[in-house]
């Protein structure tokens, strides 16, 4: 498994492109792909990749925030010093390697914005205590586990698609109706592979951590930001640091909170509500006004990167879904499927399109309507359906820099210096994913 990491990073690093560059480079290749695969034509193409740059503005607002808001609760203060705590456990490389992964992934089932935060944040940490304590670490291979959540979020309580379709009023509804989260989150088949995901992931990438002199330390230039001092008028610096405005709303947040998972459960958890619960739960362990709002300032940064990148990859599923080249893709799998391997194919599509899409809610809104008419038409189990594109979607993350754009700036690291490590946990958890959408109940 060594080797392999070893082999893989070493690829990634020396050809994987830039974040932005892989980017502008699949604009060009799936229109190349438009004009070759269906009836669109250059100037339509054109017209349909403007087009797309705008329809999700909405829903990229959505994804901000929940990085946003997973950034502020993963800095506060009584966060932070549990982080600290955390990364002071591990005694030696592949142990903090572990540590990192089955947090990350822990926190991934639960909100997959938070993790991608909390899990880089943790990594740094890991770095630096074990750099402090004279304990060798492979700082990408660390980073890497930083990121594991992006195999399991899917499945889990933020996993777009299972959420989208338990939504009233989703596009969908009229053709299946509302699906509830017992048929798709809470199926004992995803809680058997998240589970399985869990264990396998740490355990495939800290058995890849480097011994002697391959080992790549964090750099040992540490700097602290100086936060700077309050400016202004007594009451502008009273009203900024009022634990008193900041209780009342959060005390007002979790009463909402209470009263509507009360009435509903926990079932008609949505991605609107987990950006609330979210802003909520940080606001209140922050206590002010100020520090709250430093700490979303933080996340807005580290958020750059897919502010940049979603028009673009907006733009591709506009040119996707127009051309209809999402749907000769998907279709492709499906003209090959049974009703026993369709979950398997679904899974495979919902991977080769995710490469494109990296957005679980815009790739269900481009794969949705066929999944849901190849289930009718072989008589497969719609929540199954919904759960394999969850799994695909998921799965390539790995290989995917997209959403490992936070996660970089953070660690301050480069996206070929762990996409190796993250393609080899995505190869040892596919056996999984496939065997439990097939298989099991």
């Amino acid at each position: 498994m060594r080797r392999i990491g070893e082999f893989l990073s070493e690829f990634s690093r020396k050809y994987t492109p830039d974040s932005f560059v892989f980017a502008l480079l699949l604009t060009l290749l799936v229109y190349g792909l438009s004009i070759l695969l269906t009836d669109h034509g250059p100037f339509q193409l054109l017209r349909d990749w403007y087009g797309g740059f705008w329809n999700l503005l909405g829903f990229s607002m959505q994804m901000v925030l929940i990085l946003v808001t997973g950034y502020a609760l993963a800095s506060a203060p009584v966060v932070e010093r549990l982080m600290t705590r955390l990364a002071a456990l591990p005694s030696s490389g592949p142990q903090g390697v572990a540590l990192v992964g089955l947090v990350a992934g822990l926190l991934g089932w639960f909100n997959w914005g938070l993790s991608l935060i909390a899990g880089a944040l943790l990594a740094r940490k890991v770095a630096v205590s074990a750099r402090r304590r004279g304990i060798k670490i492979h700082y990408p291979l660390v980073a890497a586990a930083g990121y594991l959540g992006q195999l399991i979020w899917h499945g889990g309580l933020s996993g777009s698609a299972p959420l989208l379709v338990n939504t009233s009023g989703h596009f969908l509804e009229a053709s299946i109706g509302i699906i509830p989260l017992s048929q798709t989150i809470f199926r004992p088949f995803n809680l058997i592979v998240s589970l399985g995901i869990l264990i396998i992931g740490p355990l495939v990438l800290m058995s890849m951590h480097p011994v002697g002199e391959e080992i790549e330390e964090m750099d040992p230039d540490e700097s602290v930001p100086i936060v700077p001092a309050n400016e202004g008028s007594e009451l502008k610096n009273r009203l900024g640091n009022s634990r008193l405005l900041v209780s009342l709303v959060s005390l007002a947040g979790l009463a909402f909170l209470v009263d509507f998972f009360w009435h509903h459960g926990l079932a008609s958890l949505d991605l609107n509500l987990v950006n609330f619960t979210l802003l909520i739960l940080g606001l209140l362990l922050h206590g002010t006004p100020a520090s709250y709002a430093k700490a979303v300032s933080g996340g807005a940064r580290a958020s750059s990167g897919v502010i940049l990148q979603f028009p673009f990859y907006a733009g591709i599923m506009g040119m996707m879904i127009s051309s209809g080249l999402a749907g000769v893709i998907a279709q492709g799998f499906v003209a090959i499927s049974t009703p026993l391997t369709y979950p398997l194919w679904t899974l495979c599509s919902a991977g080769v399109i995710n490469l494109m899409v990296p957005s679980g809610g815009g790739q269900w809104a481009m794969q949705g309507p066929i999944v849901v008419e190849a289930t009718r038409a072989l008589g497969v189990d719609v929540g199954r359906s919904i759960m394999a594109v969850a799994f695909g979607d998921q799965l390539t993350n790995m290989i995917q820099p997209f959403w490992a754009l936070p996660l970089l700036g953070i660690t301050r690291l480069r996206p070929g210096d762990v996409l190796g490590y993250t393609a080899v946990a995505m190869m040892a958890v596919f056996l999984v994913m496939v065997l439990g959408i097939s298989l099991l109940p």
